[in-house]
C-alpha cells in the first residue's frame, strides 16, 4: 500500500499550508502605494480558479482616484441616511479613504438559479486566489460585502448594469501595518466521517 504524502514530509506542502495559514484579513494600511503590475497579476491567477463549464463569471473593476472617492462619499452618505450619525459617517469615509487600494469583483447574473450559485461560488475562489497570490508579496485585503456593494448608487459610480452583474465583494488591498493573529476550530469538530 503507497503511503500518501504529508505536510510533515512534504517541503512545498509544508509551504503551500504556511501560506493558506498566515494569509489574513486586515483593516489598517501602510500609506504605500502597491504596483498596478502586481495587482494585474493577482487577477490574472484569480480568473483560474475553477468555474463549471468555463463560464468565468467574474468581471474585476480596479478603482482609481476620482470613483474611490465617489465611493467614499457613498459610504458616508449611507451611513447618514441609515443611521442619522454625522460623526459614525465622517469616521467611516475617513477609515475607507485609508484604504490604498479598491477592487470590486462582480458576477455574472443568470436566469439559472443553479448556474449563478455555481458561477458565485467560483467568484469567491477567484477572489482567494487573488487574496492568497497579494499575501505572498507581503500585500494583505480586506473583502468586505457592506452595505455599498448592495446601493444601486455604486453600479452608477462604475457604469455597471445591476441587471447583468451582482457584486461579490469589495476587495481593500495594501501593505499592512499590523496582520492580526486567529486561530480556527480544531478539525475534528468540522468533520464527519461516514461510511
Amino acid at each position: 500500500m503507497t503511503r500518501q504524502a504529508s505536510e510533515d514530509d512534504t517541503p512545498n506542502l509544508r509551504i503551500i499550508a504556511e501560506r493558506i495559514r498566515s494569509r489574513r484579513t486586515t483593516k489598517l494600511f501602510l500609506k504605500r502605494k502597491v504596483s498596478r503590475q502586481l495587482v494585474m497579476d493577482a487577477i490574472e491567477l484569480a480568473r483560474w480558479a475553477p468555474n463549471h463549464h468555463l463560464t468565468e463569471p467574474w468581471h474585476f473593476y480596479h478603482l482609481g482616484e476620482q470613483k474611490k472617492s465617489a465611493c467614499i462619499h457613498l459610504i458616508g452618505t449611507l451611513i447618514r441616511e441609515t443611521k442619522n450619525n454625522a460623526d459614525l459617517a465622517a469616521f467611516k469615509e475617513e477609515s475607507a479613504a485609508a484604504m490604498p487600494g479598491w477592487l470590486l469583483v462582480t458576477c455574472k447574473k443568470s436566469p439559472d438559479a443553479l448556474l449563478e450559485r455555481e458561477d458565485y461560488a467560483s467568484c469567491c475562489c477567484a477572489i482567494q486566489n487573488l487574496t492568497l497570490y497579494l499575501a505572498e508579496a507581503g500585500v494583505a485585503a480586506k473583502w468586505t460585502t457592506g452595505a455599498i456593494t448592495r446601493d444601486r448608487r455604486l453600479f452608477e459610480i462604475l457604469d455597471i448594469d445591476p441587471d447583468q452583474e451582482f457584486v461579490v465583494g469589495l476587495i481593500w488591498y495594501g501593505y499592512p501595518k499590523i496582520l492580526p493573529v486567529q486561530s480556527r476550530k480544531d478539525v475534528a469538530e468540522i468533520v464527519t466521517e461516514t461510511d
